[in-house]
């Protein structure tokens, strides 16, 4: 009974140390991403601890008023995920290393050079985001949303998550070949006993 509770213990670990890493893959190999919800700006669509599946996109005609987008906003690192209200031509401003303003960019012809961008909002925000973001800086449209998911994702790529995936099923493999041990060396101590007692044996009958 010790032998199959220590190999359910190994084949359970290792089934979902498995699965945390097939997941991610199999949505990357479809081109697509998940992304960890971490706030509930916009509930009730999804909230804090969700997974949202995204799509990267490779034209700006892709994007589209009332979709769902992850974007870099101006001056940060961190994703956040919206939807447009609006699209916007913006003109082009680059900051004077001089003067540090902002100027606008011309083209060739003399003419202002316009930007695309974005205008988002979170649907339990009641304002839209105070800035607008560049096409260039959406990450990509959402497609589906999985509920509870991002918990789970983000545990089982935690140290917590891993130690308890991989620790368990390495103690217990460490259990079971010292059980085999252990049973090797009892076999080899009963071999000579029933050697002398075959022994005996044979002598009995030839006498």
């Amino acid at each position: 009974m010790l032998d199959v509770a220590l190999w359910t213990v190994v084949v359970v670990c290792g089934l979902a140390y498995a699965t945390s890493l097939a997941v991610p893959l199999w949505f990357q190999l479809h081109q697509q991403r998940l992304l960890i919800v971490t706030s509930g700006s916009m509930a009730p669509k999804f909230d804090a601890g969700d997974a949202v599946v995204l799509r990267a996109i490779s034209e700006e005609s892709d994007l589209k008023v009332g979709q769902i987008i992850s974007f870099w906003p101006i001056g940060s690192d961190d994703l956040v995920t919206h939807r447009i209200v609006a699209l916007r031509k913006l003109p082009d401003l680059r900051q004077d290393e001089t003067t540090g303003r902002m100027v606008a960019q011309l083209d060739a012809n003399g003419e202002q050079r316009t930007k695309s961008y974005v205008v988002t909002k979170g649907d339990a925000n009641a304002e839209a985001d105070v800035n607008a973001t560049p096409v260039g800086r959406v990450r990509g449209v959402q497609l589906a949303v999985h509920k509870g998911w991002g918990w789970v994702l983000q545990w089982a790529g935690s140290a917590q998550g891993r130690a308890v995936m991989l620790v368990p099923p390495l103690l217990a493999l460490a259990t079971l070949e010292l059980l085999s041990i252990g049973d090797a060396r009892r076999a080899r101590r009963a071999r000579p006993a029933a050697e002398t007692a075959d022994r005996r044996m044979d002598e009995l009958l030839l006498d």
